[in-house]
């Protein structure tokens, strides 16, 4: 029986590592986790904030994800995509989710990354 997410992997591109460190660390703050030995020689890197992980490895033959993506819940989404902003992100708002606010941004190799926020109590709990 299926209980949880544990991760999800996004591609990018070889030598990226840096750029997604700094996206990933310091504008949306995940913090970056240690992948094991023999996974860290494939390049790459992982990133979490409580219970949420996000992967990234190295695909040779990159190309980002336009329409599969992410969907990470957030609180304060105003605040949020406030902060992405400020950090030099794209954000662009979609209202057409019922009970929910949501905009989508993109990491700096191009993925999709979707934030979202209920309005009212959360109804999954």
């Amino acid at each position: 029986m299926l209980t949880a997410v544990d991760h999800v992997q996004l591609a990018a591109p070889p030598g990226s590592e840096d750029r997604l460190r700094a996206y990933y660390t310091e504008v949306l703050g995940m913090d970056e986790i240690p992948k094991p030995a023999v996974l860290a020689a494939r390049g790459g890197c992982w990133f979490a904030v409580g219970p949420v992980q996000l992967h990234l490895g190295v695909e040779e033959d990159f190309r980002p994800a336009r329409k599969a993506h992410p969907g990470l819940r957030v609180t304060a989404i105003a605040a949020y995509a406030s902060r992405l902003q400020e950090r030099g992100a794209k954000v662009v708002w979609d209202d057409d989710l019922p009970g929910h606010r949501r905009f989508y941004s993109e990491d700096p190799v191009g993925n999709r990354l979707e934030f979202l926020e209920p309005y009212g109590p959360d109804p999954v709990g």
